[in-house]
């Protein structure tokens, strides 16, 4: 999977602006290439788990051959998914999971499928 510079910097700026909470939100893939970021909200206002709301309309992009992948931060944890992520898999078992990490300043892709954890190539 690739992040182009411009679209890390929207994933980077997004939870620094939404510290102390974790930020959400969808990234916009075509043919592994992440084309653009859309914020979402983090519904639950919470430092330590996301719940995404994103306009609805968003998910039709799929019909159109984008890959969504769902984005969240983490504050002081690496950027792996917690326990947490993985019990609250739900619609995106097996998708691309992006997680960057303030404390660390770091940014890694993952799928989820069946409770393994598989890191992505993230270039």
């Amino acid at each position: 999977m690739v992040v182009p510079p411009e679209v890390r910097e929207q994933l980077v700026a997004h939870s620094r602006e939404e510290d102390p909470n974790e930020a959400c939100g969808l990234v916009v893939l075509r043919d592994g290439v992440a084309e653009r970021y859309e914020r979402g909200r983090n519904a639950a206002e919470s430092p330590y788990r996301f719940e995404l709301e994103i306009d609805p309309l968003l998910w039709y992009l799929e019909d159109d051959g984008y890959e969504l992948a769902v984005f969240h931060s983490h504050l002081s944890a690496q950027p792996r998914p917690s326990r947490t992520d993985v019990e609250n898999i739900g619609l995106w078992e097996g998708k691309p999971y992006l997680i960057y990490s303030l404390r660390e300043d770091d940014l890694a892709a993952w799928t989820i499928r069946d409770g393994e954890i598989s890191p992505l190539e993230l270039r």
